[in-house]
């Protein structure tokens, strides 16, 4: 159990590199011998784009997902000049808060999935941890994933969403494995599932919360584990495929 624990763990922090921005360079001659001034200046843009996002977050919370750049600018401190001299357009600093709010999201995910070594639990955990985080901010949600006018219409957050259908699929395998069943399905499942609770959490918001989180999560857990239940406890039967035809 503890060593599956470590796996998990460590699937979850490979997952959160992999989104992690500005990741340090490795040194080379090259980079120790630059003029100090540019590596001061590196960090200072490095420093300053930071603090942009965080104006940005916090103009999103107060004035909507449809903010604009003049109040991003107003909620830093400055001009939308010196917004621009730090982001190419608005689609990059879109993609650099869609980041912030990927590192912020998968630890908490990575902390609900590390609290039991029980599927249910683990799945019922995880649900709950992911409408909490929309719950406290759905202005930054929706902000994330509205595309920016005038640029493709990728949705931001699907990467995202891969990345955590893939750490549930290795959470199913390893489920799946200690009941002695085959884990060629857990893919599929792990995606299903990260794809029923977003798309039942995005018309949650749409519909102004109609039922309390606590209430959703428990639903959305009942629902998945009636599925789950079925192929990941060693109780269960994997159905065969003439029954299922």
């Amino acid at each position: 159990m503890k060593a599956e624990a470590v796996r998990r763990s460590s699937q979850l922090r490979a997952t959160e590199d992999k989104i992690a921005q500005d990741g340090a360079p490795r040194e080379s001659n090259a980079v120790v011998t630059r003029d100090r001034r540019n590596s001061r200046w590196d960090e200072h843009r490095r420093a300053r784009r930071e603090q942009l996002v965080d104006a940005a977050l916090a103009a999103v919370s107060r004035h909507g997902s449809g903010v604009g750049m003049e109040e991003i600018a107003a909620a830093a401190g400055t001009s939308k000049t010196v917004v621009y001299r730090h982001f190419a357009d608005r689609s990059d600093l879109h993609v650099a808060v869609c980041n912030r709010v990927a590192q912020q999201l998968l630890p908490r995910l990575r902390e609900a999935l590390e609290s039991s070594d029980h599927p249910r639990q683990m799945t019922a955990a995880s649900i709950d941890t992911y409408l909490a985080f929309l719950e406290a901010d759905p202005e930054v949600y929706r902000f994330v994933v509205t595309p920016v006018p005038g640029n493709d219409p990728v949705d931001p957050v699907a990467t995202l969403a891969d990345l955590v259908g893939d750490q549930a699929a290795t959470i199913m395998a390893v489920a799946l494995e200690r009941a002695g069943r085959d884990p060629a399905a857990a893919g599929a499942w792990g995606h299903g599932v990260v794809g029923l609770v977003r798309s039942a959490a995005d018309w949650w918001l749409r519909a102004r919360q109609p039922m309390l989180r606590s209430e959703l999560a428990a639903h959305l857990t009942d629902l998945a584990w009636a599925g789950l239940s079925g192929v990941v406890t060693e109780e269960s039967q994997t159905p065969r495929i003439e029954e299922a035809q």
